[in-house]
């Protein structure tokens, strides 16, 4: 018997998030069922399944990692065989038998947003934005981008960076772990400061525990995990699976954007009437 982990990349958009779910299609759940078709697992409860990140509906992973005991040779285009083409694994490594998953050095998260300063007239500020998130950076109590019962709501970032590409701003963070729904809470006060709503220093009014502010979350659909890493764990990616998930990125991307580029139509056609 020895341990596995397992570097899992998905398109979050086709599950009802990552966690198993009765009557659901998860990304979780997907995964159980590829491993003990091919006979990696027998019983879930006995495998000592771990997951890194249980991230919600919608949000996308390249990196996500899962970790179970098994007596087989584990095969990576094996299983990518017999899960849905939205799901792939990129890579493996050998971990102790004590690994435990959620125990991770660092987790990498992305957020995209449009930069409506490239395709809107008002006065949108971007320095602001990033000072703002600079004030994030370090050690804080969370408790108003979670849950206000959240036991410990303490969390420290240690890196975070936006960065403008035109047409889309990239809000990279980097920490040991995150809250539910911390990230995309981030997300709605930082653009409110890029939209002149808030001003940087506004920052530190959220991050008082002792104020009560309710925070809409941003959308789902823009968050990705791009990695997780361990003290000590070196993943091994194959080239064939990377290759092939690469593959159903780039239909779903053109696939997009054959739809936004009939919505674009669209628009432009009634600001023209």
């Amino acid at each position: 018997m020895r341990r596995v982990a397992l570097k899992v990349a998905y398109i979050g958009t086709d599950f009802y998030g990552f966690q198993r779910q009765p009557g659901l299609i998860t990304v979780e759940g997907e995964l159980l069922s590829a491993l003990k078709k091919i006979g990696l697992i027998n019983e879930i409860s006995e495998c000592g399944f771990g997951i890194a990140g249980r991230t919600d509906r919608g949000v996308h992973a390249l990196g996500n990692v899962v970790s179970f005991f098994t007596e087989g040779e584990v095969i990576i285009n094996q299983i990518n065989d017999v899960l849905p083409n939205s799901i792939n694994i990129l890579a493996q490594a050998k971990v102790p038998l004590h690994f435990k998953t959620r125990y991770a050095k660092s987790r990498h998260y992305r957020y995209l947003m449009i930069n409506e300063d490239e395709v809107d007239s008002n006065n949108f500020n971007l320095d602001k934005m990033i000072d703002a998130a600079m004030i994030f950076k370090g050690t804080h109590n969370f408790l108003n981008f979670s849950k206000r019962s959240e036991r410990n709501p303490v969390r420290t970032m240690l890196e975070i960076q936006v960065i403008n590409e035109g047409n889309a701003i990239h809000l990279d963070v980097i920490g040991e772990s995150f809250l539910w729904n911390m990230i995309r809470k981030m997300v709605t006060v930082l653009l409110n400061v890029f939209k002149g709503q808030l001003e940087p220093n506004n920052i530190y009014e959220y991050l008082d525990p002792e104020k009560d502010f309710l925070i809409k979350p941003a959308p789902p659909e823009g968050l990705i995990l791009m990695d997780v890493n361990y003290n000590g764990i070196v993943f091994q990616e194959d080239a064939y699976a990377k290759n092939k998930f690469l593959s159903t990125l780039r239909k779903e991307y053109l696939y997009q954007q054959n739809i936004a580029l009939s919505e674009k139509e669209m628009i432009k056609s009634l600001m023209s009437r």
